[in-house]
């Protein structure tokens, strides 16, 4: 079918096969058996720079935890063109990185009259993908306590890349759980049964 179409096409437009798409429009793909895969790499490392952000220390959340953006932050005003401009770019990368969606959605609400604070908050952002961008998946990390001590933790990467800021947040919930689970298990194990809640 795919022939057949090419086979019509290039008779009525002059055209040339150049072969499987590569890029387009910054946007990275590669095509194999398992299927089509998009990414924006370059794209993001070509962000990273422009807004002089390629050496910034990485973080790993696009938002601080409970962060209340108003039109009326204290702050002094910056540059609306220079915001916009950040905005911009940081919206189109949402269509290969839906887990920044709500943090640029939530900054893109103040392009009119940007403050310090919501240009810290789109920086934030650019950090996030400065120390996100080998594989793009989130930590899970958690301590379980007995008493006041801290008794077993975890911290490492999510074996999935998760599409939002809220799926890795259930990925690692249930991560979390399933630990607990087996915790109590073990302590029933040991004649050590916990009747309160973990």
């Amino acid at each position: 079918m795919y022939e057949e179409f090419k086979r019509v096409i290039t008779k009525e437009f002059e055209m040339t096969d150049i072969g499987l798409m590569a890029y387009y429009l910054g946007i990275e793909v590669k095509q194999n058996k398992e299927g089509i895969f998009i990414s924006q790499e370059s794209y993001t490392k070509e962000i990273l720079k422009k807004f002089k952000m390629d050496d910034c220390k990485p973080i790993s959340t696009p938002v601080e935890c409970g962060a209340k953006l108003t039109k009326h932050d204290e702050g002094e005003s910056v540059d609306p063109t220079f915001f916009k401009s950040l905005v911009g770019s940081l919206r189109y990368l949402t269509y290969t990185r839906p887990n920044i969606l709500y943090v640029v959605r939530l900054v893109s609400r103040y392009i009119e009259n940007p403050t310090t604070t919501h240009l810290k908050t789109a920086k934030r952002i650019l950090r996030y993908l400065k120390g996100d961008s080998d594989d793009r998946k989130s930590t899970t990390g958690f301590v379980f306590f007995m008493g006041d001590t801290a008794f077993t933790w975890m911290l490492k990467k999510q074996p999935i890349v998760t599409l939002s800021t809220y799926e890795a947040e259930y990925v690692a919930a249930t991560s979390c759980v399933c630990h607990a689970i087996w915790l109590r298990n073990l302590l029933k194990e040991l004649s050590m049964p916990q009747e309160e809640p973990t």
